[in-house]
C-alpha cells in the first residue's frame, strides 16, 4: 500500500509567481526540534516547531526578494540565508534573531554550504564566483572561479579536504581547500538546466566523504570517488526524468532522491536499488533527512512541505543507525584504526599503507590515510563537534590507538596530532584591513589618508587620497601587478609591499613620492631570498622589516642607508619624522596565550635607539595596532580594547589611557584609525565585523582619552581623571621647556601654555577639594591644596573652606600659604641677581608677614554657598582652556610648579603687585579700587563663577604667580621666566 504524504503550505508561490514554479528550501535542525522553509518567490524565512507544523513559531522577514538559499551550521545555533537581493544574512537560531549581512554579490544567491566545523560558509550564485567566508570575523578568506555559468550547489567535503561545486551547465569542479586549487573539472557531468532557474541540480557527498553523488545524464544518480573523480558506479532505473535533488540518509546507508517526474525515491546503497518511492502532484524540488529518525522532509516548487515518516522499512537498518562508528573513522581527516584494523607501518609512509602518491590509489575499498595538511589552515575542534553529535557517549569507548609509533628523530608518537595551543601572532600593518580577491580593501588608513586595493583578474587598482583635499597632493590612480599587501603613507610619499608568492614571485618595495625636482623618481626594491612583513615612512627614509629578520633601511631617493638585524619575528612597524618604532616577538607566545613582545625606537637621522622594551598587552590578547599620536607619541591598541601611551614615567612605563569595555556597546568593535593628545579616532565596526566596510567611506568617531581609574568613594571620577590628565600634559611642557632651553631657543609660547595649563589644573584641583569637603575627606583635600600652582587659587581654597564653615581646614591651608611664601622668599634672597632697577629690593620676612587675606574679594564672591553648588563645581567653565593632552611622564609636584632661574624684583611695581595686604578680619578690610597696585588675590573679575577670568585693568597684564622663580633679563641665550611670560600672555579664557 503506497504511503501517501500530507502537504501543507509554507509560502504562497501561486499568488506571488504568478503560478510559476519557484525553488524552495527545506531544513532540519540537528536535533530534529525544528524545521525551516524557504522560497525563491516569498522573502520571508519560516520556522516550524517539529511538533506544531501548522503555524510557523517564527518568521523572519530581512530579505528584500525571494529567499533561493539556506543552510544551518552543524551545531544549529547560525541560519544563513541567499537571496534574489544579492545578500547573504546570518542569523541565531533558533530565536531567528538576525546578526549581520556577512556578504554581498552582484547577482542572485543560489546556493549556500556550511563545513564541518561551521567555522566557513560557501556562497555562490549568479556572478559565477564562490565566495569562502570565515563565519567568526565575517571576512572573504578566497574567491573560488572556474565555472562558466551559474552555481547552484555546493558541498564540503566531511573531511574538510574538498569543496565540490556544480553550475547550471552541468559542470563539476573539485576544489582543494588549502590552496585554492582546481583540482578535478567534469565537463557536462549533470543535466544542463540554464532554462528553468526553478531547477537547480544538487550534489552531495556520502557521510563518510568517501563517495560524491551528482545527477546523471541518464535519469541517474553517479557516484564519484573522492581522489580521483572517476566514476564508482550509478544508480539507475527508477526515475522517468532527470533527477534535480538527493539527499544522504545520516548513516550513508541511504540515499533519497527527487527527479522531474514528480517522484521521490529512496535507494539502498549496498544493493544499489530504489526500495520505495513516493508520487507527489508538483516536483519536488528539496529533501532532508530527519537528523533523529526515520523520517525526510520534502517541499514542491508550489512552496508546500511535508513529512515522509517511516520511510525506511522496520525490516532494515533505521537511517540514523551506526551514525557514530562513521564518524569515528573519518573525523578531521584523521584515521583512527579500531583494535581489528590494519595499523600504520614503522616508517609512516603512505606507500606503506597501499598508496603510491606519485600513483593512482587504491580501491575505494582499502583504508586510505587522509591528508592532514588542511588541519593548518582550516583547524576544527573536533571535541566540541562530537560533543554536538546524539551519540557522543558511544562514540568515546570504541575508537582508541592500539599503540604508540616512534620513528626515532624527536621521540614522539607517530600516530599523535601535536597542537600548540599558544600560536605567535602574525604579522600585519597598522591601518590595513585582510586583502580580499574582489572586495575593496584598505592597504593603509591613517588620519592623513587612505590607501585602498580593489583586485580583480590577476591585478589590483589602487587609489591614495587624502582627508583634507586641500592640503594633500592629488595622486593618480595606478594599476598594480605586483599584488601590493601592505602600504604606509605621509605627507611626503607611500610605500607598497608585497609577500612573496611561490618561487617565480618576489616580494617587491616601491616607493612613489608625490612631488620631487626630478623625473623618475619613484624607486622599487626586489628580495629573492626574504619577504617584506611590514613598512613603515618617515621624513626622508623609508623601512622595510623582513622574514629574514632584518630591518632594511632606504632613503628617499632610494639609497640602501642601513640594515639591521631584529632579535625576533616582527609583528608591525611605524614611523614618524625622524623616529622609527618596531614590534618583535621576543619569545615563544606562552600557555595562557599571552604574546611576548618587544618594541624599539631608533632614530634615523641620529643613527640611535633612544627607546627599547617590553610591549605589554591585555592577558589572552594580541596586537591589533601600533603607531604615533599627532604629537608624536608611542601608542598600541590591543584586541582587548586597551590603548596604551609610553611615558618617561617611573624609567618608562605605559599608561592605559582607554579602555573600549568601559564605552563601547555590546554590538561594537572599535577599528582604530589614530590618536591625539586628547582623543582616539576610530571607527564603530558592528559585530561580528572587526574591519570597516571600504565600500562607502568610513566615519570616524572621537572618544576621549580617560584612566581606567577605580570607582572612588568620592564619586568625582571625571574630576580625577581630569586631574591626572592635566599632571601628564604639565610634565610634558615642562620636558619641552627643559630641551628649548638646552638649544638655547625662546621658550616664550610654552611658558604661555603652561600658566593656562597650570590655571586650568587649579580650577580642577579647586572643584575636587570641594568634593572632598562635601564628602567629609579632608586629609585628601589638605592633599590637593598643596597641589595648586598659583597663590591666588590657594588664597581661593581658603575662602572656599572658609565659606564651608570648616575653620580648622581653612588654618592649615592658611599654614600651607605662609610657609610656602617664606620658602620661596628664601630661596629668593639666597640666589645672586643683579640690579637692573635701582629701587629693586628681595622679599623679606616681613613682607610676609604682612600678607592678608582681602575681605570681599572676587574669588571670595565666586566661591559664594550659591555657586557651590555640584552642578558649579563638577562642570567645566565655558572659558576654560582646552589645550591638548599629551601624556607623558609626571613628575614629583611641587609648589612652584616650573621654577626658573632666579631675577630680581623689577622695582617697586614688581613688589606692590607681589606683596598682599596685612592678614585680617575679612569682613572689616576694605575693596581696593586700585587694581594697578593691588595683589593679586584682590583683583576684581568679571563673573561671580570664574576667579580666573581677565581683571578689568587699564593695562593688559596678566596676574603674576608668586611661586615661579625669574631669571636675569640679560641672559639672552636662556628661556624668558614664567613671571615674564605670563606678561605677555592673552587673558586666560
Amino acid at each position: 500500500m503506497v504511503k501517501l504524504v500530507k502537504l501543507r503550505e509554507a509560502h504562497k508561490c501561486n499568488s506571488n509567481n504568478n503560478g510559476k514554479p519557484s525553488y524552495c528550501n527545506v531544513l532540519w535542525d540537528n536535533k530534529s526540534n525544528h524545521i525551516v522553509t524557504s522560497s525563491s518567490s516569498d522573502s520571508s524565512i519560516n520556522i516550524y516547531d517539529s511538533f506544531l507544523l501548522s503555524t510557523p513559531s517564527t518568521t523572519l522577514r530581512h530579505h528584500r526578494d525571494g529567499v533561493t538559499a539556506l543552510a544551518l551550521s552543524p551545531n544549529s545555533t547560525c541560519l544563513a540565508s541567499g537571496s534574489v537581493d544579492r545578500t547573504v544574512k546570518l542569523y541565531k537560531f533558533p530565536s531567528g534573531e538576525f546578526q549581520n549581512n556577512i556578504t554581498r554579490f552582484t547577482l542572485p544567491i543560489r546556493t549556500l554550504a556550511f563545513n564541518k566545523s561551521g567555522s566557513m560558509l560557501a556562497a555562490a550564485g549568479d556572478d559565477e564566483g564562490i565566495k569562502l567566508i570565515n563565519t567568526v570575523d565575517a571576512t572573504i578568506a578566497r574567491v573560488l572561479k572556474g565555472h562558466k555559468g551559474p552555481v547552484t550547489s555546493l558541498a564540503f567535503d566531511p573531511n574538510n579536504e574538498y569543496l565540490a561545486s556544480l553550475d547550471t551547465k552541468g559542470t563539476v569542479i573539485f576544489w582543494e581547500l588549502q590552496s585554492g586549487n582546481l583540482l578535478h573539472h567534469l565537463k557536462g557531468a549533470a543535466p544542463d538546466t540554464s532554462s528553468d532557474m526553478s531547477v537547480m541540480n544538487a550534489l552531495s557527498w556520502s557521510p563518510d566523504g568517501e563517495l560524491l553523488s551528482v545527477p546523471g545524464l541518464k535519469n541517474d544518480v553517479v557516484l564519484y570517488d573522492r581522489d580521483t573523480a572517476k566514476v564508482e558506479f550509478s544508480l539507475k532505473g527508477g526515475h522517468a526524468k532527470p533527477i534535480c535533488f538527493l539527499s544522504w540518509s545520516p548513516n550513508g546507508k541511504y540515499l533519497a532522491t527527487s527527479g522531474l517526474d514528480n517522484q521521490v525515491l529512496v535507494w539502498d546503497l549496498a544493493k544499489k536499488q530504489d526500495i520505495d518511492q513516493q508520487k507527489f502532484d508538483e516536483r519536488i524540488c528539496f529533501l532532508s533527512w530527519k537528523p533523529t529518525g526515520n523520517a525526510l522532509a520534502v517541499i514542491d516548487v508550489m512552496g508546500k512541505y511535508g513529512i515522509w515518516e517511516s520511510v525506511i522499512p522496520s525490516s532494515m537498518k533505521s537511517p540514523t543507525e551506526d551514525i557514530c562508528s562513521l564518524q569515528s573513522k573519518n573525523s578531521n581527516g584523521l584515521l583512527l584504526y579500531e583494535e581489528d584494523e590494519q595499523e600504520p607501518s614503522e616508517s609512516g609512509s603512505l606507500s606503506d599503507l597501499g598508496e603510491d602518491i606519485y600513483s593512482e590509489p587504491l580501491p575505494t575499498s582499502r583504508k586510505r590515510l587522509r591528508k592532514s595538511s588542511t588541519l593548518d589552515d582550516y583547524s576544527e575542534d573536533i571535541s566540541e563537534e562530537l560533543n554536538m553529535s546524539p551519540g557522543f557517549d558511544l562514540l568515546k569507548k570504541p575508537v582508541k590507538v592500539k599503540k604508540e609509533h616512534f620513528d626515532g628523530r624527536d621521540g614522539k608518537p607517530k600516530g599523535t596530532v601535536v597542537q600548540n595551543l599558544s600560536k605567535m601572532q602574525e604579522p600585519f600593518q597598522p591601518g590595513a584591513t585582510p586583502v580580499q580577491p574582489g572586495t575593496k580593501c584598505f592597504l593603509c588608513y591613517s588620519m592623513l589618508g587612505s590607501i585602498t586595493t580593489l583586485q580583480h583578474d590577476g591585478y589590483s587598482h589602487i587609489e591614495i587620497d587624502f582627508h583634507d583635499t586641500s592640503q594633500g597632493p592629488r595622486v593618480p590612480a595606478m594599476t598594480d601587478y605586483f599584488g601590493f599587501t601592505m602600504a604606509s603613507l605621509n605627507e611626503y610619499g607611500s610605500v607598497l609591499a608585497n609577500p612573496k608568492k611561490g618561487d617565480k614571485t618576489m616580494s617587491t618595495l616601491m616607493y612613489r613620492p608625490f612631488s620631487s625636482w626630478a623625473n623618475n623618481s619613484e624607486w622599487s626594491m626586489r628580495f629573492e631570498s626574504e619577504e617584506v612583513k611590514a613598512v613603515a615612512l618617515g621624513k626622508g627614509w623609508v623601512a622595510a622589516a623582513t622574514s629574514a629578520h632584518f630591518l632594511r633601511i632606504f632613503t628617499e631617493g632610494g639609497l640602501q642607508r642601513y640594515i639591521l638585524s631584529l632579535d625576533g619575528p616582527v609583528v608591525t612597524a611605524a614611523g614618524f619624522k625622524d623616529e622609527l618604532a618596531v614590534v618583535t616577538h621576543s619569545s615563544q607566545s606562552l600557555p595562557s596565550n599571552d604574546q611576548m613582545l618587544e618594541f624599539k625606537v631608533f632614530n634615523i637621522n641620529n643613527g640611535t635607539q633612544p627607546l627599547r622594551g617590553r610591549l605589554p598587552l591585555s592577558p589572552g590578547s594580541s596586537l591589533t595596532w601600533f603607531g604615533f599620536s599627532e604629537e608624536g607619541q608611542l601608542a598600541s591598541y590591543d584586541s582587548k580594547g586597551i590603548l596604551r601611551v609610553y611615558s618617561d614615567q617611573f624609567g618608562g612605563s605605559w599608561l592605559p589611557l582607554f579602555s573600549a569595555s568601559k564605552v563601547k556597546k555590546a554590538d561594537e568593535n572599535y577599528w582604530v584609525a589614530g590618536l591625539s593628545a586628547e582623543k582616539l579616532f576610530c571607527i564603530i565596526c558592528k559585530s561580528p565585523d572587526l574591519y570597516p566596510k571600504v565600500s562607502s567611506k568610513p566615519v570616524i568617531s572621537l572618544l576621549d582619552l580617560s584612566y581606567p581609574l577605580a570607582s572612588s568613594d568620592l564619586g568625582a571620577g571625571s574630576l580625577e581623571n581630569e586631574f591626572i590628565m592635566r599632571n601628564m600634559h604639565l610634565s610634558q611642557i615642562q620636558k619641552k621647556i627643559d630641551s628649548a632651553e638646552a638649544a638655547g631657543m625662546d621658550c616664550t609660547l610654552l611658558d604661555d601654555e603652561a600658566f593656562n595649563t597650570e590655571a586650568a589644573q587649579d580650577r580642577c584641583i579647586l572643584r575636587l577639594i570641594a568634593s572632598c569637603c562635601n564628602g567629609d575627606k579632608l586629609v585628601r583635600a589638605t592633599e590637593l591644596v598643596k597641589l595648586l600652582s598659583l597663590e591666588k587659587s590657594v588664597r581661593g581654597a581658603i575662602k572656599l573652606v572658609t565659606t564651608l564653615k570648616l575653620p580648622n581646614l581653612a588654618e592649615r591651608f592658611n599654614t600651607i600659604l605662609e610657609e610656602r611664601l617664606i620658602n620661596e622668599v628664601s630661596k629668593s634672597t639666597a640666589l645672586p641677581h643683579t640690579n637692573s632697577y635701582p629701587d629693586t629690593s628681595p622679599w623679606t620676612a616681613d613682607m610676609v608677614k604682612k600678607t592678608s587675606i582681602p575681605a570681599k574679594s572676587p574669588m571670595e564672591k565666586s566661591l559664594s554657598p550659591n555657586s557651590l553648588t555640584s552642578k558649579s563645581l563638577n562642570t567645566n567653565q565655558s572659558n576654560e582652556p582646552t589645550e591638548p593632552i599629551t601624556p607623558l611622564p609626571t613628575h614629583k609636584f611641587t609648589a612652584p610648579m616650573f621654577p626658573k632661574k632666579a631675577k630680581t624684583i623689577e622695582g617697586n611695581k614688581a613688589r606692590e603687585e607681589m606683596i598682599t595686604p596685612k592678614m585680617g578680619d575679612l569682613d572689616n578690610v576694605p575693596k581696593t579700587t586700585d587694581t594697578k597696585k593691588t595683589a593679586i588675590g584682590s583683583v576684581q573679575f568679571p563673573g561671580s563663577s570664574n576667579p580666573f577670568a581677565k581683571p578689568k585693568m587699564e593695562s593688559d597684564v596678566r596676574p603674576k604667580n608668586p611661586f615661579a622663580k625669574s631669571s636675569n633679563n640679560k641672559e639672552t641665550c636662556q628661556t624668558p621666566s614664567l613671571l615674564d611670560s605670563i606678561k605677555k600672555m592673552k587673558p586666560v579664557s
